[in-house]
């Protein structure tokens, strides 16, 4: 991912991944649009995983995604928190966290849409 990143002219912080979903902390270009970034990092990890082994063939990303822009004035706590994803999820699910996450930061959403 980082390297997929890199190629798009974005910084990669930090690469934090859990049992069912990945963390992906980077600073992204003006020129260049999120999902675009989204899209490629998708795609290419994918098609790179399936090339592991037979167990890595059903492999796919969920439809949707979650992005939250983050001030280079919380980039240190922000990263911390993603460093610390295994200790969190012994309290809650992603699920969970992402909802609670929603809801503290007013952000609407529909169940529906979320996941998959």
């Amino acid at each position: 991912m980082a390297a997929i990143l890199k190629e798009m002219g974005c910084h990669p912080v930090l690469i934090q991944s859990a049992r069912d979903h990945v963390h992906v902390l980077f600073s992204l270009l003006k020129n260049e649009a999120l999902i675009a970034v989204v899209e490629k990092v998708k795609k290419r990890s994918s098609k790179w995983i399936k090339t592991k082994g037979v167990g890595y063939k059903a492999f796919a990303w969920q439809s949707g995604h979650a992005a939250f822009s983050v001030s280079p004035s919380r980039l240190k706590e922000t990263e911390a928190y993603l460093r610390a994803q295994e200790e969190h999820h012994r309290k809650a699910s992603f699920q969970e966290e992402l909802r609670r996450f929603l809801k503290k930061h007013d952000v609407a959403y529909d169940e529906r849409y979320i996941w998959d």
